[in-house]
């Protein structure tokens, strides 16, 4: 959507953005019957001392494509981060880096995994959202754990998921990618329902905890910051 092909450079311009964000009523995106290309995006930082993160910190951003549960294609940028970090306003620190290395790739994805939260924000409008409406790709948020949405913890087996809400709405799901490992949350965001999303992380779990295009996004861009 061209109203939001730009990232606001300011906390207060950010937060109406993201009520913007919440308010949108994009139409809602279904798989079809054919294999996805499933993408990943993941942004790390320059060692440093322990702290939040400050303005130009040194990142790098990886982003990885995989079709028919193999790598594609990956790509990774180097740049700064545009501020600290905040709680629920990642966009400002790590958006323009997340949108340079998903552009960097050959071809876009069919979906996006971010790792981010999506609906399960205090405006509705997590990063992973925001990104997918920037982007013009529908988008799911993986995180280790809820932002704001609390829920009972799925059942011990592979593929349990359970319920994770906000004010009594439905905004993401544990899921049990393999037993004996902690759930990671999943997290409906742009375009995606938390059905949807649920059934696109369980379609990209691979054999570890992470689903494997978000796996390899990480992946990428921490072999550049030690090859830095």
């Amino acid at each position: 959507m061209t109203e939001f092909a730009t990232w606001p450079t300011t906390r207060d311009a950010l937060i109406d953005v993201q009520v913007q964000l919440a308010a949108a009523k994009p139409v809602p995106w279904q798989p079809g019957p054919e294999l996805l290309a499933i993408g990943g995006c993941f942004v790390c930082f320059e060692r440093g001392p322990a702290g939040p993160g400050q303005p130009g910190d040194r990142a790098w951003a990886g982003a990885a494509l995989v079709r028919h549960g193999a790598l594609a294609a990956e790509a990774v940028v180097e740049g700064a981060a545009s501020a600290g970090y905040e709680a629920g306003l990642l966009a400002l620190r790590e958006g323009p880096l997340l949108e340079a290395a998903v552009r960097a790739l050959p071809a876009p994805p069919d979906v996006l995994l971010v790792d981010a939260t999506g609906r399960d924000h205090p405006r509705r409008a997590g990063l992973a959202l925001h990104l997918g409406a920037v982007l013009g790709i529908p988008t799911v948020g993986i995180t280790h754990r809820p932002l704001l949405a609390v829920g009972p913890g799925p059942g011990t087996e592979a593929g349990a998921s359970s319920p994770l809400t906000l004010d009594g709405e439905i905004v993401a799901n544990w899921l049990r990618a393999r037993p004996g490992t902690r759930p990671i949350a999943v997290h409906a965001a742009w375009r995606t329902t938390p059905d949807v999303a649920l059934a696109v992380a369980k379609a990209a779990l691979g054999s570890a905890r992470t689903p494997y295009p978000l796996r390899e996004a990480r992946r990428v861009a921490r072999e550049a910051r030690a090859s830095a």
